[in-house]
């Protein structure tokens, strides 16, 4: 099947899949990307904890708030504005647009997302910039059994400038 194929019938499947557990070792590298200061009083947040992949390892947690997980009742979507510093977590990519618009009003410092290589857009990075988030850090690697390539990326609103460039612009076959 060709890759294209692959990914519209991922796309219109009717039932999301969306739980894919990260391998502890990835959500540790991820978590260090984000620079942290150890002497810094950060509070970390984990909008789908499920396994514990990331939260387990924030290097600093409080048990009964540093977290969310549909699965156990808890939604995301019910965290208010400005109550973390800094969020890491594998979201579900059926609702990404919705997942990043909330992290955009969630954190005051930065987020960081474990995603599809091909779910970061150009869109995506532009709704986190009119938030005033912009990409600071991004890492790719192939994590076995998941579809294609991932990614981690950190958007930070501690700088002013995206660490690449983007343009929305659909360009055509060739202008005579």
């Amino acid at each position: 099947m060709a890759f294209s194929q692959i990914a519209h019938s991922i796309k219109n499947r009717k039932v999301a899949k969306d739980v894919f557990i990260t391998p502890t070792a990835l959500a540790l590298k991820c978590i260090n990307q984000h620079n942290y200061n150890t002497t810094e009083n950060l509070t970390w947040f984990d909008g789908c904890k499920n396994s514990g992949s990331f939260y387990n390892q924030y290097p600093v947690k409080d048990d009964s708030k540093g977290y969310s997980e549909i699965l156990e009742g808890i939604d995301f979507f019910d965290t208010p504005a400005n109550s973390y510093d800094i969020g890491a977590t594998n979201p579900p990519f059926s609702i990404l647009n919705d997942w990043i618009s909330h992290s955009c009003k969630v954190f005051r410092k930065e987020f960081g997302l474990l995603m599809g290589v091909h779910n970061l857009t150009a869109k995506r990075i532009e709704t986190c910039n009119k938030a005033g988030f912009y990409l600071k850090d991004m890492d790719f690697f192939k994590v076995y059994s998941w579809f294609g390539m991932s990614c981690y990326v950190v958007f930070s609103n501690e700088i002013d400038k995206n660490i690449v460039g983007f343009n929305r612009k659909v360009w055509r076959g060739v202008e005579l």
